[in-house]
């Protein structure tokens, strides 16, 4: 089976809709099937197309496919792994325009700010990673950077790393985000022993570390808020 778009009627096809109407005017299905280009043996690409958006039952569309590794959506029949890093970078692409627009401007005046701004982006996390938010004296973002993945723990997490990011940022401030896979946001005793770490360190060098947030299933603890810092 023919799998491209010129076997569908003129007002069907994705890319003559995108040029009369505008890409406003697509469906996810349509854009996703431009991106895709073709479907597989006997799937049309608007068919596949439909079954990504509902491939991740508890978080339907682009967001659902956002959550599959490069490895899920290789292993998808008419996907493969150049489809599949297309749409990984597509969709990076996106998450960081909305940060860029997002951020534009914006100041960390507040834990909740903080944990509004990140929740969606590791709150689906399956591995814990710790993200180091570097600001100026007014708490407008300089930097982020994602610096450890996995056990965000005493033992692997560098006040050292984290420093030199800062310093390479000029940043006068940092704020420390990481997320709890369990969904429970309580901090632990290690994320008690990294804060101490951490907050020692920034007084040594003049930056302070202004809150360590924790991110959980649409729940946050602030350091600062629960006077731990």
């Amino acid at each position: 089976m023919n799998n491209n778009f010129n076997r569908l009627p003129e007002e069907d096809r994705p890319y003559e809709k995108c040029v009369c109407r505008g890409a406003e005017a697509l469906t996810n299905r349509e854009l996703l099937a431009v991106i895709l280009r073709t479907g597989s043996r006997g799937k049309h690409v608007l068919d596949l197309s439909a079954e990504l958006l509902r491939l991740v039952p508890e978080r339907e569309g682009f967001a659902g496919i956002r959550t599959l590794s490069l490895e899920e959506l290789s292993s998808i029949r008419g996907i493969g792994r150049v489809k599949a890093a297309q749409l990984k970078c597509t969709l990076e692409i996106a998450r960081r325009m909305a940060r860029e627009e997002a951020g534009d401007g914006v100041c960390f005046s507040s834990a909740e700010a903080v944990a509004g701004y990140y929740m969606e982006d590791m709150r689906h996390r399956e591995q814990e990673v710790l993200l180091v938010l570097m600001l100026n004296q007014r708490g407008r973002l300089l930097r982020e950077k994602y610096l450890f993945q996995g056990t965000v723990n005493a033992s692997v997490v560098s006040p050292r790393e984290i420093f030199l990011e800062a310093l390479g940022a000029r940043a006068v401030q940092i704020i420390l985000v990481h997320n709890h896979p369990s969904g429970d946001a309580r901090p632990s005793r290690e994320d008690l022993e990294v804060t101490r770490r951490v907050a020692e360190a920034g007084e040594l060098l003049g930056i302070t570390l202004s809150d360590h947030i924790i991110i959980g299933e649409r729940s946050y603890v602030s350091f600062r808020e629960k006077n731990y810092l």
